[in-house]
């Protein structure tokens, strides 16, 4: 009789294969990945892999999740100091992040996205809409945060803000992956779009840096 596994050894088996997956995504995009490139990244059989996922879609979803929730965290509103700062700093973050893009998802998301698997079946991958509604909500949670606080004096919906936020966050880093960080000009975008971010959200000037 095999031995019982823990469902705490199966949860780290499967951050371990997902951050395996991740690696062959980042390497090959999504296209020309298969799932025997993530066996053989992994060290395990295809019994074994088919046993946490279904199909490379599946573990693409996965990988997404996995990406997904370290995002998550920096919009978790800080019970220490004040928001806009935090918020700006997370911003000023991403330059590094576009500079080491080729390192990144971005070129097998945008694969995904463009894949007739998706784009013909949308209704079977309801996690995308789901992403992106829990980072607009989060954001907008922080902005929310900061007016409680008396920190912020939004000029607009927030909900639209929150949405601003992550549609030029995406676009650039999209655009920085065609052309390169310094045709795109990362680091310039970026102080142009912070400066008219404070201007939407209007941070009091005691919470300014």
């Amino acid at each position: 009789m095999a031995p019982k596994v823990s469902e705490e050894y199966k949860r780290e088996r499967k951050k371990e294969l997902i951050q395996a997956a991740k690696e062959v995504f980042i390497e090959k995009g999504y296209v020309h990945t298969s799932m025997q490139d993530i066996m053989n990244k992994a060290g395990i059989s295809r019994g074994a892999l088919y046993s946490y996922f279904d199909n490379i879609d599946h573990v693409f979803i996965e990988v997404l999740k996995y990406d997904d929730e370290k995002v998550a965290q920096h919009f978790i509103p800080s019970t220490e100091g004040p928001l806009w700062p935090n918020l700006k700093h997370w911003i000023e973050a991403q330059q590094l992040h576009m500079e080491a893009i080729d390192r990144t998802l971005v070129h097998a998301k945008a694969e995904f996205f463009l894949s007739s698997q998706y784009v013909k079946n949308k209704m079977n991958f309801p996690y995308i809409a789901e992403r992106y509604n829990r980072t607009a909500e989060a954001i907008e949670q922080i902005l929310l945060e900061g007016v409680r606080r008396g920190e912020f004096r939004p000029q607009l919906p927030m909900s639209s803000i929150a949405r601003y936020l992550i549609s030029f966050i995406n676009g650039l880093m999209l655009d920085t992956f065609q052309l390169g960080h310094e045709q795109t000009k990362v680091k310039d975008q970026l102080v142009v779009f912070i400066s008219s971010l404070e201007k939407l959200i209007n941070p009091a000037d005691t919470y300014k840096e």
